[in-house]
C-alpha cells in the first residue's frame, strides 16, 4: 500500500516554476574576459557572440517570450575608432545570420536604439531585418543597438507634444521605441558592474535585477549559468509595491 502511495505521488505532475516573460541582458565584459586570457581585447567581442543562437533557444524553449541584448550604448561611441568599427563590423556579421534564424526559426527581431550613426548598410540590414520577422510568432530577440534609456524618453516626449494632447502612461509607451515590448521582468548583468547604465529604463520599472561575476563570454557559453539565472527569478518575490498583508493594528482576528 505505501509503495503504490508513493508511486501516485510521483505521477503527480509539478507545477512549473514560474518563468520571466521578458529577460533582458548587459553583455559586460569582453574585454576583460580577453584580457585575462593573454588575448587581444576585441577577441573578447568575437567570443560574446560564440553560442549565441543556442543561448536564445534555450531560454525560448523554456518559455521566455522576449530575450533582450545590449549590445551597444550612445556613450560607446566614445570607445577607439578600431573598436568602434570592429563591432559594427560583427554586427553586420551576425544579424545576417539572424535574418536566415528569423525564417528558420520563426523568430521575431527588433532592434532598438537611434539608426543616424550606425553604417548605411548596417542601418538598412536592422529594417531589413524588422521586416521580414515582423509575423513570426516563436519568440522576440530584441538588439538595443546605439541606444539610450534616456534618449528614448525624451524623444517620446517631444513626439507627445507634437501630437498636441495628453497622454496616459499607455498611450505615452506608445511613443516608445520599444512600446511594444512587454515589461522587462529579469535584468542580468554580468561582469560584476552594479548599474543598469541608461539601459531601457522605462521598461525595467519593475524589474527583478541580477548582477553575476561572470563575464558574458563566460556566461553565454554556460547552461548551468543560464539556468541559475531562471532559478534566482523563480525565488524572487514580486509585489510590485503591494507588499505582504499584515495586520498593522496588532488586532486580533
Amino acid at each position: 500500500m505505501l509503495k503504490l502511495f508513493a508511486r501516485k505521488k510521483q505521477d503527480i505532475p509539478q507545477k512549473p516554476a514560474r518563468v520571466p516573460a521578458h529577460i533582458a541582458f548587459i553583455c559586460d565584459g569582453n574585454r576583460r574576459w580577453a584580457e585575462d586570457r593573454g588575448l587581444p581585447p576585441l577577441m573578447g567581442h568575437q567570443a560574446g557572440i560564440q553560442n549565441f543562437e543556442n543561448l536564445v533557444d534555450w531560454y525560448i524553449a523554456r518559455g521566455v517570450t522576449t530575450v533582450t541584448f545590449f549590445i551597444f550604448s550612445t556613450e560607446n561611441w566614445a570607445r577607439s575608432d578600431e573598436e568602434v568599427g570592429f563591432l559594427m563590423d560583427l554586427f553586420q556579421t551576425e544579424l545576417s545570420k539572424n535574418l536566415k534564424n528569423a525564417v528558420k526559426k520563426n523568430l521575431r527581431y527588433r532592434v532598438v536604439g537611434s539608426r543616424d550613426r550606425l553604417p548605411k548598410k548596417l542601418a538598412q540590414l536592422c529594417d531589413r531585418l524588422e521586416q521580414e520577422s515582423a509575423e513570426n510568432t516563436a519568440g522576440t530577440v530584441v538588439f538595443a543597438l546605439n541606444y539610450g534609456g534616456q534618449d528614448e524618453i525624451v524623444n517620446a516626449v517631444n513626439d507627445a507634444i507634437v501630437a498636441g494632447v495628453p497622454v496616459t502612461r499607455e498611450e505615452f509607451e506608445s511613443y516608445m521605441d520599444t512600446g511594444e515590448l512587454v515589461p522587462i521582468d529579469l535584468m542580468v548583468r554580468t561582469s560584476n558592474e552594479f548599474r543598469i547604465s541608461n539601459f531601457l529604463l522605462w521598461k525595467l520599472a519593475y524589474a527583478e535585477l541580477m548582477f553575476i561575476p561572470q563575464h558574458w563570454p563566460e556566461f553565454i557559453s554556460s547552461q548551468h549559468l543560464w539556468q541559475q539565472t531562471l532559478d534566482e527569478y523563480a525565488s524572487r518575490d514580486r509585489r510590485y509595491g503591494g507588499g505582504k498583508k499584515a495586520n498593522y493594528l496588532g488586532q486580533k482576528k
